[in-house]
């Protein structure tokens, strides 16, 4: 039976046993209601409290800034929306030129788009931002863009499909110093990339548990102090009224492990990650009419994203899965649709290159051997199609 290799870390991770460890007396020992009075559920709220105060502390973030949801899409969801009804409540929307217009680049991860046309609907302005070939967000042009009644700033950190990571420091000085909040989504970047909220002039940031070996179902969302923003789920009072609904404890447990434990390993396995990515990189290069995606240099150690002309990007999945390699094609939230990555459209690449593109994302878990594995194959693959491809060659 063929060895199956996973290098598809950007969807999503297997949970590191170190975390499953943790999380598991949670299931059925520890299981108090974090909001109960009672000794079951004050042990939960204490454990609630411990995991907020180390995943604030990764990001030099105060505990209270920290909110818990039941994913970055939550969390994605919050922000434009919470913020944005939090404005049309307030005093600011009561005159016709004030708190409808919100700024976002034109790469974000669909969650965000998707919410941008919700808002649109009901009356918000949206501006996307252009990226330049290599996908990066260029400073000048948020300044350009933010008017009098621009309320928000949403600019990805890291992207999901070709891993450049944009100068967010640079952006949020510009929000700061026009007085408009400051969005990152994290999603990729945290337990990756070094994150400090006051040095990079973050006012809210999305992240997510299960990019980082941790449980699926947990996000995470940093408020600044002070932030108006209005409540998805009204309930019980919750996350300090900001998000109603019993809280996962156990996997907020885990979510804070896996921070942790990436925390104290993020040098060391990003050098060793780099070395392996940029083996990768090097040898595909020498298919012929072969592209990289994304920024040659300021991209994710795990990322690298390749377009091959006369292609089909799904054909090329599956032939890789034939051979026991799982990669993908796109960001996996849309990894079904048939157009072309809106991602990789937005970097000027035509409609048939973005469709023949290959996203391989590796991880803590991947080694030396599954690299040479897929550079041993992919030059075969890649020709065996063109050779039946319907766009020539």
């Amino acid at each position: 039976m063929t060895k199956r290799i996973y290098l598809d870390y950007a969807a999503t991770t297997p949970v590191d046993k170190r975390v499953l460890k943790e999380m598991m007396p949670y299931f059925s020992e520890e299981f108090g209601n974090s909001m109960s009075l009672h000794s079951f559920g004050q042990v939960s709220k204490l454990d609630l409290e411990n995991s907020r105060q180390v995943l604030a502390d990764l990001l030099n973030a105060k505990p209270a800034e920290i909110i818990f949801t039941g994913s970055a899409t939550e969390s994605n969801n919050t922000v434009l929306k919470g913020i944005a009804f939090a404005k049309k409540s307030g005093p600011d929307f009561t005159k016709a030129t004030q708190g409808k217009h919100i700024i976002i680049s034109s790469i974000e991860h669909p969650c965000i788009i998707e919410s941008s046309k919700w808002l649109q609907k009901q009356g918000f302005e949206i501006t996307k931002l252009p990226v330049d070939k290599f996908g990066m967000v260029n400073p000048e042009d948020v300044k350009s863009a933010i008017k009098e009644n621009t309320i928000l700033v949403s600019v990805i950190h890291a992207s999901n499909e070709i891993g450049t990571i944009q100068p967010i420091a640079e952006i949020g000085k510009i929000c700061r110093e026009k007085g408009v909040l400051f969005h990152t989504d994290a999603s990729q970047s945290f337990g990756k990339e070094p994150i400090d909220v006051e040095k990079m002039n973050i006012d809210l940031l999305t992240a997510s548990a299960h990019k980082i070996y941790g449980p699926k179902g947990v996000g995470l969302l940093f408020i600044r102090q002070g932030t108006r923003i209005e409540p998805l789920l009204h309930g019980g009072g919750q996350e300090s009224g900001v998000r109603g609904s019993t809280v996962n404890v156990a996997g907020i447990v885990g979510f804070a492990k896996a921070a942790e434990i990436c925390g104290k390993e993020i040098k060391k396995e990003n050098k060793r990650q780099i070395a392996l990515r940029n083996k990768l990189i090097k040898e595909v290069l020498k298919i012929k009419n072969s592209h990289l995606n994304g920024h040659p240099e300021k991209r994710l150690a795990n990322n690298a994203n390749f377009s091959f002309d006369f292609i089909e990007g799904e054909s090329l999945l599956m032939q890789l899965d034939m051979e026991g390699i799982a990669c993908s094609t796109g960001s996996a939230c849309s990894s079904f649709k048939l157009e072309p990555s809106h991602v990789l459209m937005a970097t000027g690449l035509k409609h048939e290159q973005a469709h023949g593109s290959l996203r391989v994302s590796i991880g803590r878990f991947t080694t030396k051997k599954d690299i040479e594995k897929i550079i041993k194959v992919l030059p075969k693959i890649v020709e065996h199609i063109r050779q039946i491809s319907p766009y020539g060659h």
